[in-house]
């Protein structure tokens, strides 16, 4: 039988956390596929990573009903298998819940969290009949608690956690790792196409994709499976848990109350 290629697949690697993965994963000596839905970018960040024998652009939308299976599709006709799923694909908005168009706030959640469910059963398959294979769902420091004006995305965020936390136990002795990485704010593209570029919560300290790529990657190699990058972050997470949840609500809420105009 011949040798399967196996490839580390990045979703959303067009840009910000996605491409930094994709960055620092071939440093490490992977190869790619690469998934977003903007073709020129993944085509230069190939021929950055070395060409098409290190790495592979997939351009498609999954939020799309049939965007996991057009992926593993493709995936399938290439001859190429999933070692190491790096769910990033995801997308928020900022605001009133009443006020936000219907098929936006649909969308945010099929990508934020039916895509992550629908990738990991895709291909998690393979990776427990060879005994070997990693995932890492990028979630985020907004699962941790309810975020008014931001409840759609930060609710999305909840379940990813939730799903990556219960999925490990079913993991234990299969030989696949599962991360959930919860990086708090980050200098990427994702402020704007949020609208969180005017929110008190865009001052605090931010880190780089960089910076919470390399993060995940320690905790990948230490077999940890809840990765929060920066300490601020850390201990926000720590110290919310014994804060009553009207609180944390009240907080939250302001920190992502849109400006008035």
């Amino acid at each position: 039988m011949a040798e399967q290629d196996l490839r580390a697949l990045v979703t959303g690697a067009s840009s910000g956390i996605g491409a930094a993965f994709a960055r620092a994963l071939r440093a490490r000596g992977e190869r790619l596929v690469l998934v977003a839905r903007r073709a020129d970018r993944l085509e230069a960040l190939v021929r950055e990573l070395g060409g098409e024998g290190q790495a592979t652009a997939i351009a498609l939308d999954l939020a799309a009903r049939d965007g996991g299976a057009r992926l593993e599709e493709e995936l399938s006709r290439r001859g190429l298998s999933v070692d190491l799923l790096v769910n990033n694909a995801g997308v928020g908005d900022t605001g009133r819940l009443h006020e936000e168009p219907l098929d936006r706030l649909l969308g945010m959640v099929d990508l934020n969290a039916r895509a992550m469910l629908e990738l990991t059963r895709r291909f998690l398959p393979g990776m427990i009949q060879r005994r070997r294979g990693r995932i890492i769902n990028v979630i985020s420091t907004s699962a941790f608690q309810p975020i008014p004006f931001f409840a759609v995305y930060a609710a999305s965020k909840s379940f990813g956690l939730s799903f990556t936390e219960a999925l490990s136990n079913e993991l234990k002795g299969t030989g696949v790792q599962i991360q959930a990485l919860c990086p708090g704010l980050t200098a990427t593209e994702f402020q704007q196409v949020a609208h969180t570029e005017n929110v008190p919560f865009n001052k605090t300290a931010s880190m780089t994709p960089e910076q919470v790529v390399n993060v995940s990657l320690r905790g990948l190699d230490r077999g940890q499976l809840l990765v929060i990058p920066g300490l601020s972050n850390r201990l926000v997470a720590f110290v919310q848990r014994f804060v009553p949840r009207a609180l944390v609500r009240h907080v939250s809420g302001e920190l992502f109350r849109p400006a008035k105009n």
